[in-house]
């Protein structure tokens, strides 16, 4: 209550709030998800495994060549290639290694675990300069 009283601004009481809120809640709260029929158990394995399909020939397609860096980042709105992580994509291509990727990504300022969908307009366009 001394933090709200001591003038600050809306935003950081909407923050101290919503902090008090979160340390108030008990151990035991916690969201189940709903169980799922035999039915649908099937259609998202099946769907899971299409995933894994359509990124492993993506990934197969740029490690020959067929497809180029800048290709792939052009259709990043294709949820296959926006949830691929972006080492990933770099390291399939041919001479790329696991080594001269982090490289790279730390050069750019790239985090290891980001995703092709959360790459901003300069990222991008700096990974297309070094690999085309």
């Amino acid at each position: 209550d001394c933090l709200l009283s001591r003038g600050l601004g809306d935003v950081y009481k909407r923050q101290v709030m919503s902090t008090r809120a979160y340390l108030m809640r008990k151990k035991g709260d916690t969201v189940e998800v709903p169980p799922l029929t035999p039915e649908q158990r099937l259609a998202a394995l099946d769907k899971a495994a299409e995933t894994r399909r359509r990124r492993a020939e993506l990934l197969q397609q740029l490690k020959s060549g067929q497809l180029h860096l800048s290709e792939v980042l052009a259709q990043r709105d294709d949820p296959v290639i926006a949830r691929t992580r972006a080492s990933v994509l770099l390291r399939a291509l041919p001479g790329i290694g696991e080594a001269k990727a982090a490289r790279a990504m730390a050069d750019i300022g790239i985090a290891p675990s980001r995703r092709v969908r959360g790459l901003g307009v300069h990222q991008t366009a700096a990974l297309i300069a070094l690999f085309g």
